[in-house]
């Protein structure tokens, strides 16, 4: 045995001691010139230099002149800017990092939050240290507060998808990085490019906001390597990611071979059900608001709101206010951006937030087609919540709170064996009752859109139900359904992770984060 490794000793030689120190000089220095490059550029615009200065003018003036009489195109160039923005940065790196974690890839996390928050402190201070105002065009399109070197834009951009790029590479084939190393840069360059078409910034401050994210994002992951390498985790190319094994890991739906086994056949059927449940609400909606004039439905449909508008008292008008925001879009849109994450991130298949995503999908096209068809009148009561854009028939609170929460209750139930699994279906009978109830005691809805809504539901998320089969990889007690089975490790990474690694390591050694030295000898 000893005469064996003696054997493999003498073949690696000093081979993986020389490419580790070849690699780190290289991203070393790569790191230094670009920490140059900012440093230059940032004395150059403390000492107002006159060429940079023209340069920097010429480009605002030139794109805003190109820019400013187009207004779809402003709009197109602030959606693309919002992919930069802080809240989108924060979002993404907070849901990776819950990710992580789950997944028990700890040191990934721990990078992915210690590299997003350098970037997060990086640069409100170097702003206050430099004090540029920012552009003053002759058609302003945009306003942004604070100074304007660096871009934030440009800096927060370059570090959070170049961080989550290194990531996440060993989930793409092999054949595929270098594309997807491509289009992070293209996004990078086109969110910087719309602040200065949008002349919140200066090219120098958007080049300055680069730079200074490329360096911060090669210290970050050059101490990575380190960390790795201090852990006797073997260290590789850049280009396969921070940890290649952990491929498997960072595979969004590892467990999962295909989302759908007939896509086509499940679309045309969704199709199908769409239209015959449009077709339900607008001939129930055009009833009730055509055909109940003088009935007994016409006169509890406005009594029932009459009467609670006779109960209206400050305190309740706030208590409805609040209940009813639960059913608005911004806080539907605010609680699936953060469940179909964790569910992903828990359950490693992509069906369960399909259906989620469908589910709210359908309700809003079902909502605005038939809210538009059958042109309800709100209720004879004062409207706490003025008018607003769309008819009565169906709310659209109600439903979009129905959907969420049913959805949510139906993939958490069978999934879940501890006793809380009960609060979701607890949420999901609460949740649309109390939407219901702040919606008619604000005026805004008839006790028979409510019933629209119900109907909405109960159809939408049956039909989605039986289509996309969202529980079908959980089997009795909750346990994976064996009929379904599971994908097993993937193998985007070109195989990589079961090959000896370039430092004469095996690149697969260890699928979680513990030290191997805590490892029992075999």
């Amino acid at each position: 045995m000893s005469t064996e490794h003696g054997t493999v000793g003498r073949r690696t030689g000093w081979a993986p001691a020389r490419h580790f120190t070849e690699r780190s000089l290289l991203g070393l220095s790569a790191v230094v010139v670009i920490g140059l490059g900012f440093g230059l550029l940032l004395l150059l615009v403390r000492l107002h230099w006159e060429p940079l200065q023209r340069l920097d003018l010429a480009v605002a003036e030139g794109l805003n002149g190109l820019v400013a009489p187009h207004p779809l195109v402003v709009t197109v160039l602030e959606a693309i800017a919002r992919l930069g923005g802080r809240p989108i940065m924060m979002w993404l790196v907070a849901v990776v990092v819950v990710l992580l974690l789950i997944r028990r890839r700890t040191r990934l996390a721990i990078y992915l939050a210690v590299t997003g928050a350098g970037a997060l402190l990086l640069d409100p201070s170097l702003k206050a240290l430099v004090g540029r105002l920012r552009p003053v065009v002759e058609s302003p399109v945009a306003t942004a507060p604070g100074n304007s070197f660096p871009s934030g834009h440009a800096l927060g951009s370059m570090v959070v998808y170049g961080a989550l790029l290194l990531v996440f590479l060993p989930a793409v084939a092999a054949r595929r990085r270098r594309l997807a190393i491509g289009a992070a840069a293209l996004v990078i360059a086109l969110i910087g490019g719309t602040r200065i078409a949008l002349g919140v910034h200066y090219l120098s401050d958007v080049l300055a906001g680069w730079l200074l994210g490329a360096a911060w994002l090669g210290v970050t992951a050059y101490a990575f390597r380190v960390w790795r390498r201090e852990t006797g985790r073997p260290v590789g190319a850049t280009l396969r990611g921070l940890e290649p094994e952990a491929g498997h890991d960072v595979t969004l739906a590892p467990d999962e071979d295909r989302v759908l086994p007939h896509p086509w056949a499940g679309a045309a059927v969704l199709i199908v059900g769409w239209v015959f449940t449009f077709g339900l609400l607008y001939v129930l909606g055009w009833a009730v608001t055509n055909r109940t004039e003088g009935t007994w439905i016409a006169a509890a449909d406005d009594g029932a709101v009459q009467g609670l508008q006779g109960l209206r008292t400050p305190v309740l008008d706030d208590l409805s206010y609040a209940w009813s925001k639960a059913g608005d879009t911004h806080l539907i849109l605010a609680v699936s951006l953060i469940f179909c994450p964790l569910a992903l991130a828990l359950w490693r298949r992509w069906r369960p937030v399909l259906f989620v995503v469908l589910a709210l999908l359908g309700e809003l096209s079902l909502f605005l087609a038939a809210s538009a068809a059958v042109d309800r009148p709100r209720p004879p009561a004062e409207h706490l919540d003025g008018q607003l854009p769309t008819s009565s028939f169906p709310s659209g609170h109600i439903a979009a709170t129905m959907c969420l929460y049913v959805s949510i209750a139906l993939l958490v139930v069978p999934r879940v064996r501890a006793w809380w699994r009960w609060l979701f279906v607890a949420l999901a009978v609460i949740m649309p009752l109390g939407v219901a109830l702040s919606r008619m005691y604000r005026g805004m809805h008839h006790p028979t859109d409510v019933l629209g809504a119900g109907v909405l539901t109960a159809c939408w998320i049956t039909l989605l139900w039986f289509v996309l089969r969202p529980n079908a990889d959980v089997g009795p007690a909750g346990r994976p359904n064996a009929d379904v089975g599971e994908a097993g490790r993937s193998d985007t990474d070109g195989g990589e992770a079961d090959r000896p690694s370039a430092d004469g390591g095996e690149a697969g050694a260890g699928g979680d984060d513990r030290d191997p030295a805590e490892e029992p000898a075999r």
